[in-house]
Order: structure tokens, then sequence, then C-alpha cells
């Protein structure tokens, strides 16, 4: 059983603590990313700072999608990387522990990650997903009380505008107002005043009351003199303009949980459309939690450099590889869904020779002797390499001529 000897325990410690940073890292940065783009959409909006961590806890399952896998392939990577670098993997191998064994721990730190993947990809994120467009159309319809921005004038009911110039106790609070009505009567009133304030009504909640200070009307009637009133507090009645209720989940095959998939993807009574988006949905959600099983082969096939060498050429191939793939994946969703592909084929294709490519390589690294999967790329890099400080050798020399006769 895993974590039943010393030597389990200690390969569990290599592996786990590098992927628990590459989680934290890859989440960080993609959340860093997002977090810049809807910071300037909500600020756009006029919403409340809050809703944009709202917003990034729904996409927490997206980023998490990418970052586990990621996570059980560098970790496992570093993990025998340490081991090969400090020779205490040809120790092992000496005794007899073949990668078979020392894979046990990876092996079942993989299935408990695929575990908590298949709950993520299955369930989490299609309601994750369907709650973060809620969010954003609630935010560009005013829901989330965003309908009235600083410096610039709202139109409400059609028939007022409203200007405020700051705004305080998360929009309940106004100053600097200045507001125009269009009465019912045909008279227009400009209405100025310091401050003013949000107040609810219980006989109708289809209704505020703006409670002004410090101001004075402007009253117009038509073919009238206009009259011009001053006051320390008027209450102004304003009605809330009907928000559209956001719709039902499911417009998107990628907002389905997992029986929802299989019922629509599989119906005679569907249209062929949602058929094709949600066995492509579904293909792509398995395609994804499959690989994760091949992520220990390749860790080890990339994490051991040639003898007498250092390089990390294998890190960077392995982030390449399985970012690529997540892309690929991605796009022959999209293709499957509007049919230019069959499902299966177009997602389980790329699985195949993929992970074909890692059980290749791993058995060069685990069976053949002297075998390097990239032994090629890494000779290859080390030219490039040499090539480059060849270049760079002579401008040295010179620099340093110039200097000496300067001196």
């Amino acid at each position: 059983m895993p974590f039943s000897s010393r030597l389990d325990r200690y390969i569990f410690r290599l592996t786990i603590v590098p992927m628990i940073g590459v989680f934290a890292l890859a989440a960080t940065l993609l959340m860093l990313e997002q977090m810049l783009k809807l910071f300037r959409f909500v600020s756009t909006e006029g919403g409340p700072v809050g809703v944009v961590f709202q917003m990034l806890g729904t996409l927490l399952p997206d980023y998490a999608v990418l970052a586990i896998p990621l996570g059980l392939l560098l970790g496992t990577l570093f993990a025998f990387r340490q081991l090969a670098l400090s020779s205490e993997l040809d120790v092992m191998r000496a005794v007899g522990l073949g990668y078979g064994r020392l894979l046990r721990v990876p092996f079942a730190i993989t299935l408990t990650l695929m575990a908590i993947n298949a709950a993520i990809v299955f369930y989490v994120q299609p309601v994750s997903k369907y709650y973060y467009e809620e969010l954003n159309f609630d935010l560009r319809s005013g829901a989330l009380g965003a309908s009235i921005k600083v410096g610039e004038f709202t139109t409400l009911a059609d028939r007022m505008a409203l200007r405020v110039e700051e705004s305080e106790d998360s929009g309940r609070k106004l100053k600097g107002i200045f507001a125009r009505i269009n009465a019912e009567d045909g008279q227009t009133l400009s209405i100025s005043a310091r401050e003013g304030r949000f107040l609810s009504t219980s006989d109708n909640p289809d209704t505020v009351i703006l409670r002004l200070s410090d101001g004075t009307i402007v009253q117009d009637p038509p073919g009238e003199t206009p009259r011009v009133l001053s006051f320390t507090e008027h209450d102004l009645p304003i009605d809330l303009p009907a928000i559209e209720q956001f719709r039902a989940r499911g417009e998107a095959e990628r907002e389905y949980i997992l029986p929802e998939l299989l019922r629509m993807g599989w119906s005679d009574t569907t249209t062929e459309a949602q058929r094709l988006g949600s066995q492509a949905s579904f293909n792509y959600r398995m395609v994804e939690l499959a690989m994760m099983l091949f992520m220990p082969l390749l860790a080890v096939a990339l994490a051991i450099p040639p003898k007498r060498s250092t390089s990390a050429l294998g890190v960077f191939v392995a982030v390449i590889l399985v970012v690529a793939y997540h892309k690929v994946n991605q796009y022959m969703q999209d293709f499957a869904a509007l049919g230019r592909v069959d499902p299966t084929l177009g997602l389980w294709g790329p699985f195949a020779i993929f992970a074909g490519l890692i059980l290749w390589w791993y058995w060069q690294i685990a069976h053949v002797p002297g075998g390097q999967p990239i032994g090629a790329l890494e000779s290859a890099f080390a030219k490039i390499l040499k090539r480059i400080g060849k270049l760079l050798r002579p401008k040295r020399r010179a620099d340093a001529f110039r200097v000496e006769q300067a001196s």
C-alpha cells in the first residue's frame, strides 16, 4: 500500500511540496490576469468592487481544471529530477526498485486528484459558469446597484435624467446631485442639491425615495413663467426600472452537469446541434480526466536528464506539451460542436496520439538501457546554447579590449 514505507513517505514529500507550489502559482497568475480585466469591466459598468471577487470565485473551477494536471505533472517531475540529480535514483534502481514501484505514490496522488477533478468538471464547473454569467448579466442590467454612474447622466423610467458628482456608502449617499424630470402634466423640473440619500419604501418595493438636502427646484410649466424654489429637504420618488430575469441554466452545453450531458447527448428528442454540443462537451471532459493517468509517466520520462547533465529542458517541454494538448482539446471541442468532426474521433484521436507518445517515452527511459526520450532535443538545445555563447564571446573580448585601451 502507498505510504507504508519510509521510501513512499520520502517520495510523497518530494512530490507534494512542488505540487502545491505549482497549484498556487498557476492559480495566482491566472487570477491576476483575469482580475485586471474584471476590475476594468466593473469600473466601466459602475458596479461595486466586491462583485469582482465574486466573479473571480466563480472562475476558480476553470483555473483548477488546468492547474491540477499541471501541478501533478510538475510535482512528480521535480521529485524524480531531484532523485536523479542527487544519484539517489541510481541507488534505488541498483537495489532492484523499478519505476513501477517508485511511481506507486504518484499514482495514488493521481487517483485522488482525478476524483477531485471529476467532481469539478462534471458538477462544480458547469454551475460556476452559470453563476458567472448571471453576475455578468446583473452587472450590466443594474441589478447590483450599478445603474447610476458617477459623473454621467443616467436615464430612469424614460422621464428622469440623474447625475451625481460623488458616491459614498456603497452608492446610498450621493453628493452634487442634478436631476431633470419631465412630469406627466407637461412641466419640467430641474433639481439641484448638495447631497442626497436613497431610502427604501415598505408599501412599494418598485419605488425608492431620494431624500435631497440643501437644494433648489426650477419649475417650468408649459406657457407659464418658471418658478425657483429653495428647500432644505425634499423627497423625490424614483421608480426603479424593470430588470429582466436572467435565463435558466443550460443555454450552453458547458453549463450541463453529467446527468444532463448524458440525457441531452444521446436523446432522440433533442436537436442535432444540442446532441453534437453535448457529446463534444462530454468527450472533452473525459479526455481531460483520462490524460491525468499518464501525467506521472510523462513526468518520469522528462525528469531524468542525460548523465553528467543538469539541463532543465524537460520541465519546459512538459509545460508546453500539457498546455498545447489542453488547447487542442478546446479547439476540437468547438469543431465537434459545429459538426465539422465526429466528437469521439476529434477528441479521442489526439488523446491516443499523445498517450502513445508518452508510453513510448516512458518505455525508453524505463526499459531501454541508456534510453533518453528527448536526447536529440537535449543535444540540439546544447548546440544552440554553445553557438550563442560563441557569438557573444568575441563581443565580450572586444568590449574588454576597448576598456583596456581607454584606461
